[in-house]
């Protein structure tokens, strides 16, 4: 079973994505026939793809004459029964189990006649199920998920997902398709969310409870993910964009096609942004307030004030980990890093780690919190989340416990300053918020390869090309290590031992075993 450019393509539903599948389908060669139950629908979408086309005409990207070919592909169906003859039918309509199987049921009626050969159906859903889509289907296994994400005709991702009943030859059929269509196509079994909706979940929803529980600011919290941990948007500027509601409802419908598993609980923060009508851009305000222009005007995270460098530091019998590089910063500021071994300390229990002029200890963050080393060091231990690249962020949080001596962390923030970056101290929390982020990530990657839903490496590309996210969770949990990754997830699970930072059977195998995560 093989679908080529000379075959006919039939998209249903003519709204915002839709009409981008449409279009990518037509770039690619394809006659495509464009249906929606909304009169006047598919003619509106057929218009702005023209213009849209001449947009990159005059931006160089196509010259006149493809242009014309292109928008020449596309044409209006005027019912169902006009989808006869194409070799696939995608339904990108309503997020609704009910609308979708209906429509699903009307197209196997109608797209079958006259046709010699199978006709593969399509779902664009991003949450529902594709088995239950396909489940009124007098043939299920020519039913396949296709996610392409928003917008389509930009967006290099596409989620080929298989029912249970999907037959192998079409997710193979539709995977080299979409490859065809100049599209990473990652494979994955129809688990509630797939890949990319399965695996961010923490992504918003450490944040919303570090928000909720007082740790940080919002903005602060964007600004730490952005700054130190790479991420292109904060999670805060990323749900007012989608929209609370839109990213609220995927959150429960993961949450609820998992039996209300704790991992994937939907917050309070942003049910009352919901109930408030806080949705975000679309209406003015969500976490943040907009102005007309949609800039965010309330946006400033909470940043230490400058203090002077310390002119040297001891290293005390201390490895770094994943901040390691961090040091070769500090040192390029003018800090002086002494590395001094335990026997050589005047304390022989001293616990390692950089000691700070004047008392107390930095550390980097194991997942615990920084209360917790009260008794190993009485002048006071102050923690530092991690960054995705030590070397060149421009942030970093910095934990302290309660009643601190202001001059040890006025000497912590002015080591990490020597490094040319900004400070946000936060909350006393276990992981901080990098490393709490990073570690259920990681452990949410491992869980869905572990049971055999995607492969590790369609993971990892599905969250750099469907989420934007620096690494894919999987590669950095083996570059920051396995061990550390658990050893969060146990303090995090110690906090609040409700079971959503249970950490998954095969991380402990992988860390038994000294296996890389990437080769699960």
């Amino acid at each position: 079973m093989r679908i080529t450019a000379d075959d006919d393509v039939a998209v249903v539903g003519a709204g915002t994505m839709g009409a981008g599948i449409a279009e990518v389908a037509a770039r690619a060669g394809h006659r495509v026939r464009l249906y929606d139950a909304r009169p006047g629908q598919s003619r509106q979408a057929v218009t702005a793809l023209g213009r849209r086309l001449e947009r990159d005409v005059d931006r160089g990207r196509l010259d006149a004459a493809q242009a014309r070919a292109v928008h020449g592909r596309v044409s209006v169906a005027g019912s169902v029964d006009d989808l006869a003859g194409c070799a696939l039918v995608v339904e990108a309509v309503l997020e609704d189990l009910g609308v979708k199987r209906e429509l699903l049921r009307a197209v196997e009626t109608a797209a079958g006649q006259g046709v010699g050969r199978e006709v593969v159906l399509a779902t664009n859903t991003s949450s529902l199920s594709v088995t239950a889509v396909g489940a009124g289907l007098e043939r299920p296994g020519l039913l396949v998920g296709l996610h392409f994400f928003n917008p389509a005709p930009r967006m290099a991702l596409v989620e080929v997902v298989r029912g249970d009943a999907t037959d192998p030859k079409v997710a193979e059929a539709a995977t080299e398709l979409v490859r065809d269509w100049g599209k990473t196509p990652v494979q994955c079994a129809s688990t509630p969310g797939f890949v990319v909706n399965r695996v961010a979940r923490p992504y918003y929803g450490e944040a919303q409870r570090l928000a909720e529980r007082g740790a940080a600011t919002p903005a602060t919290i964007d600004a730490v993910l952005r700054e130190a941990g790479g991420f292109p948007m904060g999670p805060f500027q990323l749900t007012d964009l989608v929209g609370q509601d839109v990213n609220l409802a995927v959150s429960t419908s993961v949450w609820e096609q998992t039996y209300h598993d704790p991992r994937y609980a939907p917050t309070q923060f942003q049910r009352r942004l919901v109930d408030a009508g806080r949705l975000g851009r679309k209406t003015g305000r969500g976490v943040y307030a907009y102005s007309a222009e949609g800039r965010a005007t309330d946006a400033e995270p909470d940043t230490y004030p400058r203090r002077p460098a310390p002119s040297v530091v001891e290293l005390v019998e201390y490895d770094m980990g994943p901040m390691t590089p961090f040091l070769d910063r500090v040192a390029a500021g003018g800090v002086e890093v002494r590395r001094v071994a335990l026997d050589d300390t005047e304390v022989m229990e001293e616990l390692p780690g950089v000691r700070l002029p004047g008392g107390g200890l930095l550390r980097v963050t194991d997942g615990s919190t920084a209360r917790s080393w009260g008794l190993e060091a009485p002048d006071g231990v102050v923690l530092l989340d991690w960054a995705h690249d030590p070397a060149t962020c421009t942030r970093v949080a910095l934990m302290t416990p309660r009643g601190l001596d202001p001059a040890v962390l006025d000497a912590a923030a002015a080591f990490c300053q020597a490094a040319g970056v900004e400070v946000s101290v936060i909350g006393d929390v276990a992981g901080g918020i990098v490393a709490r982020t990073v570690a259920m990530l990681v452990d949410e990657a491992v869980d869905l390869v572990a049971r055999g839903e995607a492969t590790a490496t369609d993971v990892d590309v599905a969250m750099l090309l469907g989420a934007g996210h620096p690494s894919g969770p999987l590669e950095w949990g083996d570059r920051v290590g396995a061990l550390r990754i658990a050893s969060v997830l146990a303090e995090l699970d110690d906090e609040e031992p409700t079971g959503r930072y249970r950490t998954s059977p095969r991380l402990d195998e992988a860390i038994s075993a000294e296996e890389n995560l990437r080769d699960l």
